[in-house]
């Protein structure tokens, strides 16, 4: 109740009629509350996907083999004919790209609004625009090496890239807008657009693979906040568990197999290809599998963020207000509660307490 209490800085949101905010806060503070379990799973992920982001980050920007990496992997699209062919005979592929991330964009607000979720679809808007805040802040202001030709020049890079995490952003914040017995199905169906537009700009040389997987990652991170902070607001009940998981089979298992297939195949591939000359004249053959290689990584680092996601906030109602808490122990028995399975409030059926 400490942090509830106006004299110590807390909540001042009066009470209202019939409304039980001050029940609701102490519950969801509560060491086993369902809010309490929520917020240390998201914050946890939240806090793994930095380090997953960071670890990228140091390994493919900051060294020179990750750099001469993804320089190979983006050259060897030219060596891939069916991908340079697929490219070159469908140039309107860049516009259908652009026009879906508007689409995606309206799609995520017009359907929290004719929910009428707008606190949510408020949140859920902030996030992405949040995620693609941080992809230009880091994107300009990250430290990157220097040209080794150049005089002081630094290398040209476009971690995290945009794209992907306005894309990735709007997949994972569905979750917060769509109705729960569809969510796996949508957003993981969104995640599976997200992942082919990294792909697409993988291929067409805009960004490199690494800067596709951080984009994946900085949205992850971002939105798992976003939900940690929701709970740590009392937001989230528990929801029903049957049935969900065979409506969203057809995007999740696709995205399963994507994600498990990807960083097998890229991590397999990517033994062989760290080993490029320093220099010119490079390998045809090695290009292009370091293409393939930084392609099969970015789809299965994209497809498991999203799975990640999505176990997360499983069981989770979002729509819903705080969970109920359960009392129990031997005072609540012996003082009148009712039987054994049922949800109690804050006190008991007789009205017999005292606060001090």
């Amino acid at each position: 109740m400490a942090s509830y209490d106006r004299r110590t800085g807390g909540s001042r949101r009066p009470p209202r009629a019939g409304e039980t905010w001050w029940y609701a806060a102490v519950a969801g503070e509560a060491a086993g509350s369902f809010s309490t379990r929520i917020r240390t799973r998201t914050r946890r992920a939240c806090l793994g996907a930095v380090l997953l982001l960071t670890l990228v980050y140091a390994g493919l920007v900051l060294t020179a083999t990750g750099r001469r990496w993804g320089d190979a992997a983006v050259t060897g699209r030219r060596a891939d004919t069916r991908v340079a062919d697929f490219v070159r005979d469908h140039p309107s592929l860049a516009g259908a790209a652009t026009l879906s991330l508007v689409l995606a964009c309206l799609l995520l607000v017009a359907v929290g609004a004719l929910r009428r979720r707008y606190a949510l679809t408020g949140a859920a808007a902030a996030a992405v625009a949040v995620s693609v805040a941080l992809a230009g802040l880091l994107q300009r202001f990250a430290p990157r090496p220097r040209l080794a030709e150049g005089a002081g020049a630094l290398a040209p890079s476009g971690f995290p890239s945009a794209t992907a995490t306005l894309a990735f952003g709007v997949a994972f914040a569905l979750p917060l807008v769509v109705p729960r017995r569809s969510r796996e199905l949508v957003t993981g169906a969104a995640t599976l657009w997200a992942v082919v537009l990294g792909a697409y700009s993988v291929a067409t040389g805009d960004h490199r693979p690494g800067d596709v997987i951080a984009g994946a990652f900085l949205a992850l991170a971002v939105q798992c906040g976003l939900i940690a902070l929701l709970a740590r607001r009392g937001r989230g009940r528990p929801g029903t568990r049957r049935g969900t998981a065979l409506r969203g089979l057809p995007a999740t298992l696709p995205l399963a197999l994507l994600a498990a297939g990807g960083l097998a195949a890229g991590f397999l591939l990517l033994g062989e290809t760290l080993g490029l000359p320093a220099t010119a004249p490079y390998d045809p053959d090695e290009l292009r599998l370091a293409h393939r290689c930084g392609q099969a990584l970015a789809a299965g680092a994209g497809a498991a963020a999203g799975l990640a996601l999505l176990v997360l906030v499983r069981h989770v109602d979002l729509d819903g207000g705080p969970a109920p808490y359960r009392l129990g122990g031997p005072f609540v028995e012996d003082s009148g509660a009712p039987d054994q399975g049922e949800l109690v409030g804050p006190f008991t059926e007789n009205r017999d307490h005292e606060i001090s």
